[in-house]
């Protein structure tokens, strides 16, 4: 089944249903879904590095893997 069709049919139990712990259930999963961000659990040094990266490989700073080996063997 595909993505659209599996969230159409989950939307139609949502609907027909009456339990109100069912409801809590998926409410709860949602709520996970979006406090769950490994970027709040890094250090801030952590994410500066990370964009450190990202400005690096933005500006064109990278060196392929074969190239790096050939240097340290």
């Amino acid at each position: 089944m595909n993505i659209q069709a599996e969230k159409i049919e989950l939307a139609k139990l949502l609907l027909s249903t009456n339990n109100p712990e069912i409801i809590q259930s998926i409410r709860q999963i949602f709520k996970k879904e979006k406090a769950t961000d490994f970027w709040d659990d890094l250090s801030s040094e952590q994410q500066a590095e990370i964009v450190q990266g990202i400005t690096e490989i933005q500006e064109g700073k990278v060196t392929d893997y074969n190239s790096f080996m050939v240097n340290h063997r």
